[in-house]
């Protein structure tokens, strides 16, 4: 039989987990939190629910990347080149300077880029370049299906293996569970080294649902590249299972893949430890001049937001956004409304519908005040679009 004495020192020990619990996430969140908005809601969750609301900021709220991951590694020093004395370059040489700011890369002229629209279109490219590797094939994406599409990949890499290529995959941990059976498995069965970004385990518990990897990179030889929103799978391609899906990638030649190979190395340093040898830039091949931006948990300011701003503060005729999702912070609302006001043409592609409902309804809100204020928003008809782009002028762009 319990003492009766003993309940009130459960409670006692209860109500002492409970602040210390709750004090040491709250404070942490007032410390940490960039955005003062995302630091008063964790704290008030962490003290409004008992023990579990500081669970869920420790396993949702916080930075594991910062905390685990390893020091940036320092880019090639490429000099910006001089900007020529033409209208369109003086108004970017104030984006130039906030890019080298804010990111550890610089601009590097010399390069060529061809966009690849839909699956039909840049899958069998991707497959080519991969077949005719020679020296390395290093693969980021979020979501890798494993159906036919996707097995096709899987079979690429496998033969590339064989040739005595060296090949790295790394899938996201959250997106490879979008597919049944998971494609890392496949892979390591068939040779290749494959790893998982951040995977969801019991213990120690981790979740990281803040902290998931959304690159798509292939970077082949250290000669070309594809980048876009294409994630590997059926749903890219006309007539496969599933709702289809509407996107855009790029393939990229030129100094350019050298930070776009250094950028996967990043990642796959910090998943596996293992340092990957970053190929030497390659000549002059086109006449687009680029910069790679990295954006996530691992930044120490929100580059990507910081730079579209400064773009959209340049813009003189024309602002073309094109997004699957559409939940801009206040800072870009205002932007955009300040440069519709300005007489600058802005222009919204939105999907109709897309593949989260959720976020249909939220992004309701936030286009009466857009249009009030004279941005132009279009809703595009099915399929669903998942592409995205940021044009300016018709001189500058992000992809």
């Amino acid at each position: 039989m319990t003492h009766p004495s003993f309940v009130p020192s459960l409670a006692t020990i209860f109500v002492a987990l409970y602040l210390a619990s709750a004090a040491a996430a709250a404070l942490h969140a007032l410390l940490t939190k960039p955005d003062p908005r995302s630091a008063m809601c964790w704290i008030a969750v962490c003290w409004i629910f008992p023990l579990g609301g500081s669970v869920l900021y420790w396993l949702l709220g916080v930075n594991l990347v910062r905390r685990r991951g390893n020091s940036p590694r320092a880019r090639p020093p490429v000099e910006s080149p001089q900007l020529a004395a033409s209208a369109d370059s003086r108004s970017l040489a104030g984006l130039v300077r906030a890019g080298d700011a804010l990111t550890q890369c610089r601009v590097v002229d010399g390069n060529a880029l061809e966009p690849l629209e839909e699956g039909e279109v840049a899958f069998p490219r991707m497959l080519q370049a991969i077949d005719a590797a020679a020296h390395t094939v290093w693969l980021a994406t979020y979501i890798f299906q494993t159906d036919a599409t996707g097995r096709k990949f899987v079979s690429a890499l496998q033969a590339a293996v064989a040739r005595g290529v060296q090949v790295r995959a790394l899938v996201d941990g959250i997106g490879e569970w979008y597919s049944w059976p998971h494609v890392v498995p496949l892979l390591r069965r068939a040779g290749v080294p494959a790893a998982r970004f951040l995977p969801p385990r019991l213990i120690p518990p981790n979740l990281s649902l803040n902290c998931r990897n959304h690159r798509k990179i292939l970077v082949v030889d250290g000669d070309e590249a594809f980048i876009g929103g294409m994630n590997l799978g059926g749903r890219e391609i006309a007539g496969s299972t599933g709702r289809r899906m509407a996107d855009i990638h790029f393939s990229l030649r030129g100094p350019i893949v050298q930070q776009l190979a250094a950028t996967f190395a990043d990642d796959w340093q910090f998943v596996c430890g293992e340092r990957l040898q970053i190929p030497a830039p390659t000549r002059a091949v086109g006449p687009a001049r680029c910069r790679v931006v990295t954006g996530g948990p691992a930044d120490d300011a929100d580059k990507l937001l910081l730079l579209i701003l400064a773009a959209l503060s340049l813009a003189q005729r024309q602002i073309l956004i094109m997004t699957p999702y559409f939940i801009p912070p206040p800072e870009l609302v205002a932007a955009l409304q300040a440069a519709a006001l300005r007489g600058v043409e802005v222009c919204v592609v939105l999907p109709r519908h897309s593949n989260l409902h959720y976020i249909d309804w939220a992004t309701l809100h936030w286009l009466p005040p857009l249009i009030a204020r004279g941005v132009r928003v279009h809703l595009q008809e099915p399929p669903f679009s998942h592409a995205k782009l940021l044009v300016i002028d018709g001189q500058y762009a992000q992809i």
